[in-house]
């Protein structure tokens, strides 16, 4: 079974932003920590070399594999701003309606600057998937 490459590190989330060359990107990911850790009551931490993360749980699927991912997250990446804040469940679509300019990977959200996005719906889509992981899987913090 294939290791999980995302993993929580102690490295500093504020030494990655501050690495970021792109200004906008650096603003935007500073305001997506006061969001994100607001909506999540957890503090910022790194998972791999490139992913903000919020929270941790535990998962495992009927295939077997499990680890561990953030409750939440984001990666300032070079083309958008990957969002990891959707269970990319058919039911939970309609959390999308008036989000905002975005494109959609399978349960990943990009979007090119935070303006871009209603951050009144983001926060809503974080909720729910704050709710959905808690239901679904064990949350270890």
């Amino acid at each position: 079974m294939a290791k999980t490459k995302t993993t929580h590190t102690a490295a500093s989330v504020t030494d990655f932003v501050e690495a970021l060359e792109n200004d906008q990107k650096k603003t935007d990911s500073y305001k997506l920590i006061e969001l994100m850790s607001q909506v999540s009551g957890c503090e910022a931490t790194m998972w791999g070399p490139t992913i903000v993360g919020f929270g941790n749980y535990h998962y495992k699927y009927d295939s077997g594999h499990e680890g561990d991912a953030p409750v939440l997250g984001f990666s300032p990446r070079k083309a958008a701003i990957s969002l990891y804040v959707f269970t990319g469940l058919e039911e939970h679509e309609h959390l999308l309606s008036g989000l905002g300019k975005y494109s959609m990977g399978k349960a990943c959200i990009y979007a090119k600057k935070l303006a871009d996005i209603n951050t009144e719906h983001l926060t809503t889509l974080m909720q729910e998937t704050i709710k959905y992981v808690e239901n679904k899987y064990q949350r270890t913090s």
